[in-house]
């Protein structure tokens, strides 16, 4: 009896598997090189968001890093918990929930910045310099011609110039 070709697909060679594997990895990196600090990586983009835009509306920090507004109302309890964020009722829309770093959150921001680029320094630490340039060109093309097909686009995708010091800041050089 012939094999049915769909069961033998070897799934290390398919490139969803191996994006899942990687976000494993970056995860667990992550949170290793976080230690005591107890940071999460979608706790520190939010957290990153916010210290960049004081004052962003958790709806808009919910489409900046690409998470539902169910999950963001999560991230930022928990946030808000530690004493990191404060939530505030918008003068313009009293249904709209402003957002700000408190003075620990400055704090907790300013040392979880090492951690985050300690941990894309070892993510991409396989790959050469040149190979690092062009493994996050293909994943930005990648992230932002699929951005729509995502349950929670991201309306911060595609704003990367790979020229930018934005993008060397990002990569630690």
């Amino acid at each position: 009896m012939k094999k049915d070709p769909a069961s033998r697909v070897d799934i290390d060679l398919q490139p969803g598997h191996a994006i899942r594997r990687l976000h494993q990895i970056s995860v667990g990196v992550f949170l290793q090189e976080a230690g005591d600090l107890g940071i999460t990586p979608v706790q520190y983009a939010a957290l990153q968001t916010v210290g960049n835009q004081p004052g962003i509306d958790q709806r808009t920090l919910a489409r900046n890093i690409a998470l539902d507004a169910s999950t963001t109302g999560g991230v930022v309890d928990r946030l808000e918990a530690r004493g990191w964020l404060e939530r505030k009722t918008s003068t313009e829309d009293r249904r709209a929930r402003q957002l700000a770093l408190t003075l620990s959150g400055e704090q907790a921001l300013r040392e979880a910045v090492p951690v985050m680029l300690r941990a894309q320094e070892q993510i991409l630490a396989p790959l050469s310099e040149s190979q690092r340039t062009t493994f996050m060109a293909l994943l930005q093309v990648l992230v932002t011609q699929n951005n729509e097909l995502s349950r929670a686009p991201s309306e911060a995708t595609g704003k990367l110039n790979m020229d930018s010091d934005k993008f060397r800041l990002a990569r630690g050089a």
